[in-house]
């Protein structure tokens, strides 16, 4: 997600949990952001509790 600005600038930056909603539908997607010493184990475990955090989120939102 970022922008190009007319002048130059530009920003951009790696989402890492999204929550796309269309109509009745919703679709979540998690990452991890992965360096040298991840531990591919934890990493993983880290995009489950994200998945979780959003799945609760639209729980408490009875979507």
């Amino acid at each position: 997600v970022g922008y190009f600005s007319f002048n130059g600038n530009a920003d951009f930056a790696i989402t890492i949990r999204t929550l796309v909603a269309e109509g009745e539908h919703c679709s979540i997607q998690v990452g991890a952001g992965i360096v040298a010493d991840s531990v591919p184990e934890r990493e993983w475990l880290e995009t489950e509790h994200k998945a979780k955090a959003l799945l609760k989120a639209l729980e408490l939102a009875e979507v």
